[in-house]
């Protein structure tokens, strides 16, 4: 199975927070799920976590290499840019991150890399992993806070994410 691709400065371990969900599942199709997670108007459809979405570049609502966008998320406004985009083909695992960040002084800024993997798996599965890193702060809050928000809430988007893969085949 493969694994995320990390800069250097968010690797697992080395941050405030990370958070990592993984669902491994039979009968998904792995372009339904990878077209409801790179078109970013149909998050707040499927995960009630993500909202006010605005691309500041023309691009989108669909993400793409470079793409530079805003949403609100845990009841932060996130500036994001898409750092990864590779879109899954024969052999090869679909991957999205993105840098995201929240503006503030040492006490309120808020660093993430948010990545996705999806990849088929022998015998007709299909594997999605999503993991985030965190640095400042509210990392560090988050981190220590049980339940574990960011553990339910990435939960709650790849559980979202299926949902509406299976109800499009």
């Amino acid at each position: 199975m493969n694994e995320i691709i990390w800069p250097a400065d968010y690797l697992p371990g080395t941050t405030a927070n990370f958070a990592s969900n993984e669902e491994i599942v039979a009968g998904v199709d792995l372009a339904a799920a990878w077209a409801a997670l790179v078109d970013t108007s149909a998050w707040p459809a499927y995960y009630e976590n993500a909202s006010d979405i605005r691309f500041h570049d023309g691009s989108g609502p669909v993400l793409s290499a470079g793409a530079r966008f805003r949403f609100t998320t845990f009841g932060f406004p996130v500036e994001a840019e898409v750092t990864e985009f590779i879109a899954p083909a024969a052999g090869q695992p679909g991957r999205v991150a993105w840098h995201g960040w929240v503006e503030g002084d040492a006490e309120s800024r808020l660093d993430v890399h948010h990545a996705w993997l999806l990849e088929t798996l022998d015998g007709g599965r299909l594997r999605v992993l999503t993991q985030e890193t965190q640095t400042g702060k509210p990392a560090e809050a988050l981190a220590t806070t049980r339940p574990n928000p960011m553990i339910n809430g990435h939960q709650a988007w790849l559980d979202g994410l299926l949902a509406t893969a299976r109800r499009a085949i």
